[in-house]
Formats: structure tokens, sequence, C-alpha cells
């Protein structure tokens, strides 16, 4: 049977790699062996043939002439990009041997691996690799730096990452999309929810920034930053006064809610807008709205979990639905993540068991403390699918750990990354697209397959291939280590404990290309909490010193600097990748920084002047957008761009690398800075 990557012509199925919530599918289509075009798969059941810009242009970066062909072993000073090409051999010899005396000197836990979901694929993110650094005893990361917040507060009302599936949502008759610029990150939900609003449904949108979501809403309502707790929790408070919740549903399906009608009472309209910066008409028209609504909807976003108080947002914009019974409506609900219902077996596919005692844990956002200041010290690093020079907070003091000479440090990546220029070894990496994996929806209900449509690129290899080769190099003989990619998917999908997965196999998945998890809805039946209900009061929390109903605490002290920054994302960026890409940067054009005019006017900037922000931590050098789209006292940027040389775009250097009250998650959204003109564009 010949292979994909055996036929040079034709229009091919494969699904979308990126770390979004759509996991898109696609039809590739070839000449002479190469990719040339990128489109929507139109039979795919939820996605039906739109794709964002980032992916159509994808071939831009496949093959892009930058783009690492083989092996390079650092020949100058670390970030000096002095590099020459080695073999393969030489490359895995280098880094084993490395390894050997690290651990003889100074054990396993002197070795830590970096990495993230750059690539979706489950095999080459939390398969092979988990493998091969639990069997070496390696220190663990915790990967905390997107989701991590939100999903625990979630959980501690819903029971884990379940909402209503989206396909329903264009039944709905009010759909909130809170903290999420879905118009950038998360499109198939906007194309569902104008079929919504064909059938008159209405669309508010809230949020810091009025990005292309925002204008897109029939109505936006701008936020302070890590204020939206107080407004989910002043919407409860006229919920509850004026009668406007489904007793019925809290009797049945939650516990804690007399206890929550009592607690809300002290955050009425007049005092949650003096913390959230809505007026007091809005709150009594949007809680009134949402009471009288059904179904209605709520898309919970990623922006609210980046704060200080990130994990209880979540869990208090998560209670909402149950004071009006949404979820006993076909399009009513909310949808945090939805990753709960395709949970694979984990087990399998990382063999934690191959770890022989337990070690350190280090969480993901503190790199740049556990490079400079752990004891006893990281001596390598091993970084793949992420890019921390850039998307780490705090980004000068991970610089500043990288530098360190006696940090051995290997990179494995499509292209010379910023965190690639203080590596020791950077080894070339495939494209999804050249690679054997499956792919679990955070957000619909499907899994799908990706078969390699096209060779490996020059010298390029996967995940999975290059810690193959390096557990035989360590003489590691666990068969875990060596098995195949198809062996790996099935173990992955043999999950007994979730049956949402019974009928989906690896041999479906290559008949179909994808298959829906056999999911139903949550009400009438019982919930992963504690009690099995909604749990607007929550024991568990109190029990870890938090408070049990949902509450509002204002941000950390961040110092004196009077504006607060919102590093957001971009539309043609993914985090960094593509920042680097010549064709997307162009459709991007410039980094921004948003502000109110109020505020412009004080500071005597004006649209295209150059400013700089500035903090404790590092500084950075943004072109102005002056309007409306931000409360005074606000600055948003868009998107991680790439460095080059005289530029100061690096805005992670201003973020804090704090942790969130829950999760250990990230706080990139709680930094204050100062702003000054720096010149005219005149």
């Amino acid at each position: 049977m010949r292979t994909m990557i055996d036929q040079p012509n034709g229009i091919f199925p494969s699904v979308c790699s990126l770390d979004c919530p759509d996991q898109c599918g696609l039809l590739l289509h070839k000449e002479d062996g190469k990719i040339v075009k990128i489109e929507g798969d139109p039979s795919h059941p939820v996605t039906q043939g739109n794709i964002c810009n980032k992916v159509r242009n994808m071939t831009a970066r496949i093959y892009d002439a930058k783009r690492l062909q083989y092996p390079l072993k650092r020949v100058g000073p670390k970030g000096e990009n002095h590099f020459e090409r080695i073999s393969w051999e030489e490359a895995i010899t280098t880094i084993t041997s490395s390894w050997k005396k690290l651990i003889a000197e100074e054990g396993s836990e002197s070795i830590m691996p970096y990495s993230f979901y750059g690539n979706m694929g489950r095999i080459g993110t939390e398969g092979m690799d988990r493998r091969f650094f639990n069997r070496m005893g390696a220190s663990r990361l915790l990967y905390t730096i997107c989701q991590s917040a939100g999903t625990e507060g979630y959980n501690y009302t819903m029971g884990g990452s379940f909402g209503i599936d989206p396909e329903d949502t264009v039944d709905s008759k009010l759909i909130i999309m809170w903290g999420i610029n879905a118009v950038s990150t998360n499109m198939h939900q906007v194309v569902l929810a104008e079929k919504a609003r064909k059938n008159g449904a209405q669309i508010v949108v809230i949020d810091v920034h009025k990005n292309q979501t925002g204008r897109w809403a029939d109505w936006f309502i701008p936020i302070l930053p890590g204020t939206d707790a107080a407004l989910a929790l002043g919407l409860m408070h006229i919920l509850f006064a004026e009668n406007s919740v489904d007793e019925d549903f809290l009797q049945q399906y939650t516990v804690g809610h007399e206890e929550l009608r009592e607690h809300v009472k002290q955050y009425n309209p007049s005092v949650v807008s003096t913390i959230t910066g809505v007026p007091v008409d809005d709150i009594y028209r949007l809680a009134r709205m949402y009471g009288e609504t059904t179904p209605s909807f709520i898309r919970i976003g990623n922006g609210p979990q980046h704060h200080d108080n990130g994990g209880m947002c979540v869990r208090t914009i998560s209670c909402l639905p149950a004071l009006t019974g949404q979820w006993l409506h076909k399009g009513g609900g909310a949808i945090k993540g939805n990753g709960g219902y395709l949970d694979h077996n984990a087990a399998a596919l990382q063999r934690p068991d191959l770890l022989t005692k337990p070690t350190r844990q280090i969480n993901m956002n503190l790199l740049g403390s556990a490079l400079l200041e752990l004891d006893p010290p990281i001596r390598s690093m091993y970084v793949y699918n992420s890019n921390p020079a850039v998307v780490a907070p705090h980004a000068n003091k991970v610089r500043e750990g990288l530098l360190r000479e006696d940090l051995f440090t290997v990179v494995h990546d499509l292209f010379l990354t910023e965190t690639a220029l203080f590596a020791d070894i950077v080894l070339p990496a495939t494209s999804s697209f050249e690679n054997t994996d499956f792919y679990r929806s955070y957000w619909h209900h499907y899994v799908q397959i990706q078969q390699p449509v096209i060779a490996p690129y020059e010298e390029s290899k996967s995940n999975v291939d290059v810690f193959r080769l390096l557990a035989k190099a360590m003489d590691y003989e666990e068969q875990e280590l060596r098995d195949t990619d198809e062996e790996m998917i099935r173990q992955a999908l043999d999950h007994p404990v979730n049956p949402n997965l019974d009928g989906i196999t690896y041999e479906g998945l290559v008949e179909t290309q994808y298959a829906k998890a056999r999911t139903k809805p949550l009400f009438p039946g019982r919930l992963k909490t504690p009690s099995g209900k909604i749990e607007l009061y929550s024991e568990t929390l109190a029990s870890k010193g938090f408070s049990p109903l949902p509450t509002y605490t204002p941000l950390v002290d961040d110092g004196d600097f009077p504006f607060l920054f919102i590093p957001a994302p971009n539309h043609n960026f993914l985090n960094s990748t593509f920042s680097n890409n010549e064709k997307h940067v162009r459709m991007e054009k410039m980094p921004r920084l948003h502000m109110n005019t109020a505020d412009a006017a004080l500071l005597g900037l004006a649209s295209g002047d150059y400013a700089r922000l500035w903090n404790e931590r590092g500084e950075c050098e943004l072109v102005v957008s002056v309007g409306a789209d931000v409360l005074p006292g606000v600055v948003v940027s868009q998107g991680l761009w790439a460095d080059s040389p005289g530029s100061q775009v690096l805005v992670n250097a201003l973020t804090p690398d704090r942790v969130a009250d829950m999760g250990g998650g990230a706080t990139f959204f709680s930094g204050r800075v100062q702003v000054e003109k720096l010149n005219s564009s005149s």
C-alpha cells in the first residue's frame, strides 16, 4: 500500500497542529512531492472547510529558507548566532556524553526538559519525551504557562474540563465571549455564533481591549484587568435580588446556593462598578439580559486566568450558568475547555512508572529563577515545542539564565529561535505534516489523526524519533522507549475508564481521519466534583485555604507604575510561532501599543509615535495606537514579536513571574508599567 509520502501529487487529509481550540481538519495539496496549498476540509463536522490565515499560509513556514536543515554546534558566544554543521551521530553523542557525565557527577535532576504545545500531537508532546525523562529521573516540568489556573478554578465548580458541545451553540440566544478574542483564537466559535445570530442571538463581549472580537459583537463591555470575578459576582447579586434564578435547578443540581445568595449581597452594582469600570446601568442591563434569555452560553477565555486571581476568577464566572439553569437547555451553559471528554490514557502514553523515585518539580513560569537560583543547580536543559526566551515571563531573567556558560542547552526546533541562539546543540525538527500522531481538541469533541504527507525536511527528525535515538545512546533498554508511533497511539486510545472514547481506534482514525467522542449532556447526571453536583460552595477550596464561595480578590501590588499592561495575542501569530516568518509578519504589519486617548494626551502621544514601556523587570519600545479601545490606565500590546537587531519588542521582559492563585498559573496580565514618548513618527 502506497503511503501519502509516496504519492507526489494529490490532495491529502490532515489536521492543524497548532495550540488552538479549533483543531481544524485540513486538505493538503501536493505537486511534485511538495505541499503547494493548504485549505480546510469541508467534510469536517465542526471546522467545515474554514481555516485561519495562520494555517492557510503555512506553506511559507514549511519551506522557509531559514528553516533548519541539519544539526548545529555552537562555536561562538551564546546568543550571537555562531554555529557550524555537525552530523546527527555527533549531535547525539555530544548530548548523551554530557548527560552521562552530569548524572554521574551531579545526579539526574541536574537535567531538565522544557517544552509546551508548539505542536499539539500527543505522542510528540507527551509521549516518548515523558517516557525518556521519566526513565532518566530528570527534574520534572510543571506545565502551567497557559491554562492551569483557570482549569483548576473551573474544576472546583464543575469537576473537570466539561462544557457544552460547541456544535450546540448554534441554538444559543445569548452568547457572552468573556475574555477571549475568539475572532483570532477560536474562529469557529465565531462561525457558530454567527449562525446563532441569524436566528436572533445577541452577542456580548467582555474584555479589556476592543479587539476584532469586540468590534464584531452586538455589545462590547470594556472592563479593568483582573476584575472579572467582581463583575460576575455583581451579576449574581442582581439575579438573586430580582428572583431571576432557577430555584429548581439550584435545589437539584448544586450545593451552596443559599450560602452564595447571602455572600453576593455585598457585591452591589455600585461597588462592582467602582472595581470593574463597568457602569452601573450596564451591570443591570447585562444581568437582566442573562436572567431573561434561555439558552445562554458563556465562552470563558484564557485572558481572565492570566492574573494573580485568575483561578478564582474562572471559578466565579463558571458559577453563572447554574443560577439560571442553563445547563438543562441545548445551547446553554459554558465552555472553558472540553478536554475532559477526550481524556486518553495518559499513564500508558507517558509511563510515569519508569520514574523509580520522586524528583523535583519546577514551575515553567519560574524558569528564570530556576536557572539562576535553584540549588542544586540545573546544569542542562533540553528545549522542544517551545521558545522560552520569548514566551516565558520575566524574559530578561530567563535570558540571563540561558547565558550561563555552565548550562548545557539543547534546542530541537524548526528554526533558529531566540532560545536556540543560546544553545550548545541545535537539532532540526520535522513539521507536523511529516509526522505520525493523534490529536484531540480541547474545545470540540473530535479526535483526529495525522499521517505523514511529506518526507522529513532535509535532515530533520520528529521528537519521537530523537528521543528513541537518545534512549539508545543512553543505553536505556526498556521496550517502552522503542515503541513505534502506531503502538503509542493504540496505547493512548485504550482507556476503558473514559467511555467517551469507546469505539475510537487507530484503525478507525486511519480510515476516517476523525471520530467524535460519545458524549452526552452533563445534566441530568453526576459531575466529578466531590458532591457530584455543581459546587457553588466548595469544601475542597476551603480545605486549601481559599474562600469556599466565589469571591473577588484584588491583584497583587506590582509597584507604583501607572498603567496595567496586557500583552495579548495577535491575529497572525500563535505566541512566537510565525513571528519569524516574513509572510505572517507582513500580514500583522507591526507591534503596537493600544492606549486610551485621555492617557495619551497627558503624555503627549499620538497614533504613530514611538513609546518606551518600562518597569523594574525590563523595557520595550512600541508604536502607539490611540483611541477608546481600552479604558484609562490600561495599555495593551498584541503578539510576541521576533527579536531583530536594534529592536526592543520583547514584551515579556515586562511581565511578572509570580504564580497565580491556583494551578501555579502564569500572571502575564498582572504587571504594571510606565510609558513615555520617544519620538514622533514625523
